[in-house]
């Protein structure tokens, strides 16, 4: 019997997205949860190195690690869950071990996607939309507001996110300005080579060094290079490929919460579809988006300051980590190509 969430609830437990992106992209249910819960206290599981992102919102007053790849991790999160006593969690994740982690952490009330055979840990949840038994893709967005509205809370009309900077934060990233000679009225222009998710997202290095060229040259813009942990060979390929003097963050390891006033500070980001392209949407940035193996149906949301480029090939979309063929849907997006999208979206925002 499918049940409706209890109506006093002291503690809920929010089980986020694992991937940056959507993270992000879930932001406008937590905004969801935080104005129907306002007096609630709201734990939020993410993993130990997201959870900049979420730092310094309205929306969690603690933060849970989420660290269940191992099972000594899993049953430390587990007990940690147990601590807190809630009266009710709510998974954002889709995957069978974060409803096991929580039901075995004794929330009673667990609401979420019934998915992947995971209904019995569940008190009652939505079911995604299937056509011939798969699941329609949809944006992630809406997705996630979509257990908001199964729950009967209030969703807002507008579900544009925002991310948050403290003012320590803020000062690093001065820090970090200063140090690249990035000045008051430069045009900066951010280059985001990497996907985590796996190399089919990665548009070549050769072509984001022809671009830094180009955006150099053409618009004399300063060209911030973003690279994250394990990226470095992508960075390095780029710098020795390209003649544009490029300004390289990755010796500063900037993290996830540093990253925000780092991308705020780009007049234009260009990206591959990945995490980098939703903060730009949250912090109301321009952004270019070269976009290869993935369903653009899953972002297609706040998209006005947004321009995705992607070829339509037989093969996509594959969700592939690797290209099994010659990774055509990216090889064939050129600079040149992505440099006219880039210039006409820089104009059209001033």
């Amino acid at each position: 019997m499918i049940e409706k969430p209890v109506n006093h609830i002291d503690t809920l437990i929010i089980r986020c997205p694992n991937w940056v992106g959507d993270i992000v992209m879930a932001i406008p249910a937590l905004d969801c949860f935080r104005d129907s819960f306002p007096e609630t206290k709201i734990i939020g599981i993410v993993k130990k190195n997201a959870q900049g992102i979420l730092r310094d919102g309205p929306w969690f007053d603690g933060f849970i690690d989420c660290d269940d790849k191992s099972w000594a991790g899993f049953w430390r999160m587990t007990e940690q869950i147990r601590d807190y006593k809630a009266d009710m969690a709510v998974l954002l994740s889709n995957s069978v071990r974060s409803a096991l982690s929580v039901w075995l952490g004794r929330v009673k009330n667990i609401y979420g996607y019934r998915r992947n055979f995971r209904g019995i840990f569940l008190r009652g949840g939505p079911k995604p939309v299937r056509n011939n038994y798969r699941i329609v893709p949809m944006p992630t967005a809406e997705y996630y507001l979509g257990i908001c509205r199964w729950l009967g809370l209030n969703v807002p009309e507008t579900i544009q996110p925002r991310l948050f900077i403290n003012q320590e934060i803020l000062k690093r990233a001065e820090s970090l300005f200063e140090k690249y000679g990035i000045r008051k009225n430069d045009l900066v222009i951010g280059l985001n080579p990497g996907a985590s998710f796996g190399a089919s997202k990665c548009w070549p290095p050769e072509h984001f060094a022809e671009l830094a060229e180009l955006c150099e040259k053409e618009l004399g813009a300063k060209i911030l290079l973003l690279s994250g942990p394990g990226e470095e060979p992508i960075a390095q390929a780029i710098l020795k490929k390209s003649r544009a003097d490029i300004i390289n963050t990755y010796d500063d390891k900037v993290d996830l919460e540093l990253l925000k006033p780092v991308v705020r500070r780009c007049n234009l980001l260009i990206t591959n579809d990945t995490g980098p392209r939703h903060y730009a949407v949250a912090l109301d940035i321009p952004v270019v988006v070269i976009m290869g193996p993935t369903n653009p149906r899953y972002t297609a949301t706040n998209l006005d300051r947004t321009t995705v480029i992607r070829k339509e090939m037989d093969c996509s979309p594959c969700h592939k980590k690797i290209c099994p063929r010659e990774h055509q849907c990216m090889t064939e997006i050129t600079a040149a190509e992505v440099f006219t999208a880039a210039t006409k979206l820089l104009k059209e925002q001033n």
